[in-house]
């Protein structure tokens, strides 16, 4: 967050932007007495009250566009507007300090002018409806995305109501990664940038966030409620204000709300599957509003069974989109007739695919193949084909889904056989296992567009199945969040097989504490982290990570990774490193902990909950451990805080204190002095703290080692094989100042080396290979480490997130 003096100063930067803007014609106001209010703050700004005529009329040519200025009697007109303003009830009344004034100019432009107030980003239109230029750039505020070409002429804009989804994919090597963004129209634009991912992500944050805090929803089809019934009777287009106690994010989570219908004045409850909730914190304006009418877009990606509002149970089938998209049957090519029932593709079979059901897959082999052995796996799964025994649950889930996450094309051809194993299936238990592959299916990857509406159909119409609900969440998650790079996590698998579709996930923290944390398929470890970090009541997750422990691993999750890939790809790692025997069944427990990777803007005493949870025990080992140069009177006094922490006002223990030296002063110190020296000192340095409770002791240590040079490093025991004037045995430090090499006995420290003067590092099992200074000339660190992987991912992260600070400032 930024200081009250970051924020002074960006208020005065767009202050000088705006005033600057306007006398030379870059931003115009509809209306002259708007011009003339800003011409009067600026003069209270700089003079206050004290209206001095002669000095006004200098100042205007300052103040207004030349355009103005050349009127007949322009100075004469311009001077009395103006005094007229400073005269008004604005400046009578208020007792702002110029500094407020600025604040109130800032906050008009934000809405006058909200293209001053974006993130812009190079772009190039690849597909979509054409536009003048398709060299372009995006442009993206808290109204919604513009498309502007260099002179910052607007070509589209697009209202966040009017922006139904977004996503991004990568297109090709040729093209890199792209953007969508879908509307209420049903048009599609796709942009391909190598800021993409940054796009879809701002995007989509300020769709939800706005969706969240929307109290506007709009019917997308007819409700009629049963007779008799009090609920509110909806027609496509009818725009709801929900009532005071609700907003979006309650309403997404719901099956029902409630409203006032805008149109009909009549308030009551109505079905929230039949309402899309507007992207908006203000009543949308009517040519939006009749954009939903005039498009069936949104009703059609997300449809209802028409025939749900009058009670009646017709269950939505593949039979319509079949014959469109489904290859012709064995004996329908033949003999020229329609199927007969029992040969339907559409419907349930316990006959194998000889071929695949979509037509788009005839012709290529391998598709080909893949799809039929994907439709056999999901007949195992489900009971409908002998299996082995042995063969485990997840074996089939990573047989049915690994190809169809490699292979694009396969996805909607899972999605078919899927649904076709659940159409007319007399069978319960199959059916059973066939809702569980449909609810792994709808966490891994979504269907295309075309697919989409029959799969909502599909779903929706079916209301005996506990997991629709969550299906549908979940297939929303994957639409907004991407495809999973692994098949799911055997995690996710043994949930749904004990029909339980939320996951709670233990994480442990450095304070020997743990707790249970929801995670799902589309959860990504940056979210993760954001949502502990909440609970915990943490001032920010910024410098936090996860870490999995597996074996003898401890490896941090990158932030962009799904949770469960990350896991399901370090456990594959860990099997071919240490592959077991045949006929054995693998066991891979892991710990998933939480904890601060980078000490970036760490202040002791800033975040009272991390220094409590984080800072103090992931510093204690280290301390204890003897990474750090300590004095004696140093290690005396935090001796003393560490006792108070152990044991508090608990004097009972201090004769003990010579026996517990190792849990108390660093291992390099015990023995420089007696440990009866150390006792009285400890015991002196305790009495003086008395009072100090446990946890203001832990952020007391804190704030002692704040100001050592090595406070918040990772440290790592190398050897290193290339510094002759370095001892072999060297203690490397890595924390928010770089990278120092320190005497692993003296602690001194040889050298620090900030990131920005490290230009290459490599690592591999057994090293750690670092180059200081230029590729060419510059001096090598040749290093042997089991630790390597742990350096490079530390040097990548510090960078990533000095470069995102350095840019985050730069935009403020």
């Amino acid at each position: 967050c930024s200081s009250d003096l970051d924020d002074g100063v960006s208020t005065n930067l767009i202050y000088e932007q705006v005033v600057r803007g306007i006398k030379f014609g870059e931003y115009k106001c509809d209306k002259d007495e708007d011009l003339s209010m800003i011409a009067a703050q600026q003069y209270f700004i700089e003079h206050g009250l004290n209206i001095d005529a002669q000095r006004l009329q200098s100042l205007l040519p300052s103040y207004f566009p030349e355009s103005y200025l050349q009127k007949p009697n322009a100075f004469q007109i311009l001077g009395n507007d103006v005094t007229s303003k400073l005269k008004g009830v604005y400046f009578q009344n208020t007792k702002a300090a110029p500094s407020k004034v600025k604040e109130d100019i800032v906050s008009f432009t934000k809405y006058k002018w909200p293209l001053l107030f974006s993130r812009f980003y190079e772009a190039l239109k690849f597909s979509g409806p054409s536009l003048p230029k398709n060299d372009v750039i995006i442009a993206v505020n808290w109204t919604g995305v513009y498309v502007v070409d260099d002179q910052e002429q607007v070509l589209l804009e697009l209202s966040f109501p009017e922006i139904t989804a977004v996503f991004s994919s990568r297109t090709g090597k040729l093209h890199g990664q792209s953007f969508t963004l879908s509307t209420v129209k049903g048009d599609e634009y796709t942009f391909t940038s190598p800021n993409a991912e940054d796009i879809h992500e701002l995007v989509s944050f300020f769709l939800e966030g706005l969706k969240k805090r929307s109290k506007y929803v709009i019917a997308v089809q007819d409700y009629v409620p049963p007779e008799g019934s009090a609920f509110l009777a909806l027609r496509k287009g009818d725009l709801m204000i929900l009532d005071s106690i609700n907003n979006g994010a309650a309403t997404m989570k719901s099956g029902w709300c409630y409203g006032e219908n805008v149109n009909s004045k009549k308030k009551g409850d109505f079905p929230v599957e039949c309402v899309y909730v507007l992207p908006t914190i203000n009543k949308p304006p009517v040519e939006i509003l009749n954009l939903f009418v005039q498009s069936g877009s949104i009703a059609d990606q997300f449809p209802l069974d028409e025939h749900v509002s009058r009670g009646a149970a017709e269950l939505h089938t593949l039979e319509q989109y079949s014959y469109d998209h489904f290859r012709a049957s064995t004996k329908r090519a033949l003999g020229g007739t329609r199927r007969k029932q029992n040969d339907e593709l559409w419907k349930y079979s316990k006959e194998p695919l000889k071929q695949p059901l979509l037509k788009k897959l005839i012709g290529n082999e391998q598709l080909s193949a893949e799809a039929c052995t994907c439709f056999l796996n999901i007949m195992k799964y489900m009971g409908d084909h002998p299996s082995h025994k042995s063969r485990m649950s997840i074996d089939l889930t990573d047989l049915i889904f690994t190809p169809p996450i490699s292979q694009e094309m396969l996805r909607d051809e899972i999605y078919c056989q899927i649904m076709k194993q659940l159409t007319d299936n007399k069978s319960s238990v199959s059916e059973e296992k066939g809702w569980e592959l449909m609810w792994l299916v709808t966490g891994c990857f979504p269907p295309s567009s075309s697919l989409l509406a029959e799969l909502t159909s599909f779903l929706r119409t079916r209301t005996d199945t506990d997991f629709i609900p969550d299906c549908l969440i979940r297939l929303q998650k994957c639409l907004r969040n991407g495809v999973r790079k692994y098949a799911p996590h055997q995690v996710e698998v043994e949930a749904i097989q004990h029909k339980t579709t939320q996951i709670l996930h233990r994480v442990y923290f450095p304070d020997d504490t743990d707790e249970g944390f929801e995670v799902d398929s589309s959860t990504r470890a940056k979210d993760f982290c954001q949502s502990i970090a909440k609970k915990l009541d943490l001032t920010s997750a910024e410098g936090f990570s996860l870490f999995v422990k597996i074996a003898d691993k401890v490896i941090s999750v990158p932030e962009g990774d799904f949770f469960f890939d990350f896991v399901r790809h370090l456990t594959d790692w860990i099997l071919k490193a240490r592959p077991v025997k045949e006929g054995m069944t693998p066991t891979f427990t892991y710990q998933v902990f939480f904890m601060r990777k980078l000490w970036i803007n760490t202040v002791p005493g800033k975040d009272f909950q991390a220094d409590v949870i984080f800072h103090f025990h992931q510093e204690l080992p280290k301390f204890l451990r003897g990474y750090h140069k300590c004095t004696r009177e140093d290690a005396v006094q935090l001796g003393a805080l560490i006792y108070r922490v152990m044991y508090g006002e608990d004097k009972n223990y201090l004769h003990r204190i010579p026996e517990m030296l190792n849990r108390l002063i660093p291992s390099d110190l015990v023995r420089a002095q007696s440990a009866d020296d150390w006792k009285r000192s400890i015991i002196t340095a305790y009495n003086r703290d008395a009072g100090l409770s446990s946890a203001d002791a832990k952020v007391s240590f804190l704030k002692v080692i704040y100001p050592w040079p090595t406070f918040g490093s990772a440290f790592f025991d190398v050897k290193q094989t290339t510094e002759p004037n370095y001892p072999e045995q060297l203690l490397i430090a890595v924390n928010k100042n770089g990278v120092s090499l320190i005497h692993p006995q003296t602690k001194n420290v040889f050298a620090t080396y900030p990131f920005s003067k490290i230009s290459n590092w490599s690592s591999g099992n057994t090293y750690f290979h670092m180059t200081i200074g230029n590729l060419v000339r510059g001096s090598k660190l040749l290093c042997e480490t089991t630790m390597g992987y742990k350096l490079d991912d530390l040097l990548t992260s510090y960078i990533s997130l000095i470069m995102i600070n350095i840019n985050r400032s730069r935009r403020t």
